[in-house]
């Protein structure tokens, strides 16, 4: 079992920056591949980034490429989301999950957060 909580969300204006970061109970949490998602109003979940357990590995949708960095510390238990170069299109709820393997699949995650807002003003 994971509990997953994000932090870090708020309002910023278009090309600011923002870290979120998502803390994970249980030892299991090096074992699992990360991944985070984000929902805008009306519109289905969908993929942002991942990572895999050991963080060698990262996979990015092409809408943030270049703009958005996953990592994760597991010593810590908490993976993070570095958003530069904000746009007001990643205005959304953003959620961590994890997964037994790297993906971008939505089903493919087991355990999720309870998300945290992102606002991009322009």
């Amino acid at each position: 079992q994971v509990q997953l909580v994000e932090s870090g969300g708020g309002l910023v204006q278009a090309g600011g920056s923002l870290r979120l970061s998502c803390a994970a109970s249980g030892r299991t949490f090096s074992s699992y591949a990360m991944g985070w998602f984000r929902q805008a109003p009306g519109k289905e979940r969908e993929f942002v980034t991942a990572i895999s357990w050991s963080g060698g590995s990262t996979y990015y949708a092409d809408s943030v490429k270049g703009r958005f960095t996953i990592s994760r510390d597991n010593a810590k238990n908490t993976v993070y989301l570095q958003m530069n170069s904000l746009k007001p299109e990643d205005t959304a709820v953003y959620y961590c999950a994890a997964a037994p393997a790297l993906s971008n699949r939505l089903s493919e995650y087991k355990y999720w957060g309870q998300g945290t807002q992102v606002t991009v003003s322009s």
